[in-house]
């Protein structure tokens, strides 16, 4: 069991995906900003070592920022870019 708790894992949140053509990213810089197909209350992905493994909720508790696990992930959902 001491080998388990030794393993590190990358936990991420993804708040949502856009598609941009190429052109348009290779001429943002810095300030632009990247639109969202998310909207307030959406859920969000949260993701282990790159792979879903949750949904959850944003909390904001004064300035602190933290994800509410909701429920588990739908890994179909996720691949289709599904919310």
């Amino acid at each position: 069991m001491s080998q388990v708790n030794a393993v590190n894992v990358e936990i991420s949140v993804l708040l949502g995906r856009s598609i941009l053509p190429m052109q348009q990213l290779l001429r943002m810089g810095r300030g632009a900003v990247i639109p969202l197909d998310a909207r307030t209350n959406d859920e969000v992905w949260i993701l282990a070592n790159n792979h879903p493994i949750a949904r959850g909720e944003i909390q904001i508790n004064d300035d602190r920022i933290a994800i509410q696990v909701t429920g588990p992930a739908d890994v179909y959902d996720y691949m289709a870019g599904g919310a």
